[in-house]
């Protein structure tokens, strides 16, 4: 009789499964190592390559053309900006005011749009085509001015829309001035010399670059010793401080009057 030829079953062994498993298990996880690592090698190029004047116009034209037009001229929606500067470009980016985001009384500050690097060159390239203050840097950002003369100065020309203590205050037809807590000493510096939104341009004839560092060094000041005069009463000035002395001071008289009424009674 022939011999009955064996049937293989088909069957692998378990090994071999799990090796060819793992076996895909590491070819995958180094084509994704390896991926990643020539995503993060490009992104870091990038992140260390420094924006161009070229840039910024690229930038500005995406961004900020439509209200202030392809030629900085300005259009019925933006003013033009010629004669800005970096300085101008810087606050109004850097802060979040701009790019704006609809028409109202004033610019609100919001969440800033764009890196350090992009508004350097958006700065730039406003400033190659229509110069005007450069940014602000050195000796009148350093906060080391004369505090005394500067809160004077303060006092004298800033205190009646900003308050006394720097909080903020309401300006007519829904305008106000904001606080300068927390405010970058660039921008207060470049608040004072462009005089955005409603504030008044404050130029070296009228605060010298030194009042100007005293101003910052005041603010600065303040800052760091919040409260130094006792409780704030959220420095909102007196009408605050009216409401506390009428509820707690004659409160307390009218209470003081019912007790003694009560104890000769």
């Amino acid at each position: 009789m022939p011999r009955e030829k064996k049937r293989r079953s088909g069957r692998r062994s378990p090994l071999a499964a799990a090796g060819l498993i793992g076996l895909g298990l590491v070819l995958t996880g180094g084509l994704y190592a390896g991926a990643s690592a020539a995503m993060a090698s490009t992104a870091d190029t990038a992140a260390t390559q420094t924006l161009t004047v070229e840039d910024g116009k690229k930038l500005f034209q995406a961004n900020c053309a439509t209200c202030h037009g392809l030629d900085l001229q300005g259009t019925e929606n933006g003013p033009s900006m010629y004669g800005v500067g970096a300085m101008a470009v810087d606050f109004q980016v850097a802060t979040g005011r701009m790019p704006l985001q609809m028409q109202g009384p004033q610019a609100p500050q919001k969440p800033v749009q764009f890196t350090e690097d992009q508004i350097a060159a958006m700065a730039a390239y406003v400033q190659s085509v229509a110069p005007g203050p450069e940014i602000a840097t050195g000796r009148v950002l350093d906060g080391q001015g004369d505090v005394a003369h500067g809160a004077e100065l303060f006092r004298v020309n800033c205190a009646m829309c900003h308050n006394v203590a720097a909080a903020g205050g309401a300006l007519t037809e829904g305008k106000y001035a904001p606080s300068l807590d927390g405010v970058d000493p660039r921008h207060i510096y470049a608040a004072m010399v462009t005089g955005p939104q409603n504030m008044p341009v404050f130029n070296d004839m009228n605060l010298s670059p030194d009042d100007k560092r005293d101003i910052i060094s005041a603010l600065l000041w303040m800052e760091d010793n919040a409260g130094a005069g006792g409780l704030t009463l959220g420095s909102l000035g007196p009408v605050s401080e009216g409401l506390f002395i009428w509820i707690f001071g004659i409160g307390g008289l009218v209470a003081l009057t019912v007790w003694i009424t009560a104890k000769s009674n």
